[in-house]
């Protein structure tokens, strides 16, 4: 998936979790306190997303091992 692609993917599902929250909030669900335990997963799943496609797009440029000449 192109680099561009990703990051409009990634805007879009944020935008989409924001939205989500105020609709709740509007329903008396308090999604605030909640929110304020739980922000550092967001964190933890921003750093595992980085490196996963940090260590698949290294993967990716890797030179291919040159063949043995005998």
């Amino acid at each position: 998936m192109a680099k561009k692609q990703r990051g409009a993917l990634a805007w879009g599902i944020i935008l989409i979790v924001i939205g989500l929250i105020f609709i709740l909030d509007n329903f008396g669900i308090d999604v605030w306190d909640s929110l304020a335990r739980l922000w550092p997963l967001a964190l933890i799943v921003w750093g595992a997303w980085k490196l996963y496609f940090g260590l698949k797009e290294r993967k990716e440029e890797a030179p291919a091992p040159k063949p043995e000449q005998d």
